[in-house]
């Protein structure tokens, strides 16, 4: 399989199942969908990566790998796809989920709902420095928001990987559309 420039440092499914550590694992990990870098492995990795991603905030990496072993997709690019959170990203896509979450749900706009949002996002924002103690901050901001944030980052994380999915399925066809296109010139 020719791999380009880009996915040449990425791990084969020979060196995976090779390892010491995944020896146990090597029976679900020997499909060939897992690494193949086509249009439908690379969108449906995308998507599952940018799911799990943003829907999990623990544990990430494996549980993407385990969703493309799941739908069988490839695996590394939902591995890669995972990092889309981070502790830079984490406190404006939270904030921005339980914004979201609250207007679903028609939460009380007065004076209470303000004060959540406007302390909640002081809290991140003068806490957001503080990279060692991130999970935990971030923790204490989940369960004072809990349904909100819940329904506001399931339907980013649902949006996120439809729109992943789509966009690498549409750079993927006016790729090859260029390439035919450059090709059928060629021959005139």
């Amino acid at each position: 399989m020719r791999r380009s420039r880009f996915f040449k440092h990425m791990p084969t499914s020979q060196s995976i199942q090779e390892n010491r550590f995944l020896k146990p694992f090597s029976g679900y990990l020997h499909h060939h969908f897992l690494w193949q870098f086509n249009r439908r492995g690379v969108a449906g990795g995308l998507a599952v990566g940018l799911f799990v991603g943003i829907l999990i905030p623990f544990a990430q990496i494996l549980f993407g790998a385990l969703g493309a072993i799941l739908v069988r997709v490839n695996l590394p690019v939902a591995a890669f796809a995972t990092f889309v959170t981070n502790p830079f990203t984490v406190p404006p896509l939270y904030y921005a989920a339980y914004r979201l979450g609250n207007l679903l749900m028609e939460a009380d706009q007065g004076a209470g709902g303000a004060a959540l949002s406007t302390g909640m996002l002081t809290k991140v924002a003068g806490e957001q420095g503080q990279v060692g103690n991130w999970f935990g901050n971030l923790i204490d901001w989940v369960q004072s928001v809990g349904p909100q944030l819940m329904i506001g980052l399931a339907i980013i994380a649902t949006v996120s990987a439809v729109a992943g999915y789509l966009l690498v399925k549409l750079v993927w066809q006016l790729q090859a559309l260029h390439r035919w296109r450059k090709r059928r010139l060629r021959q005139f």
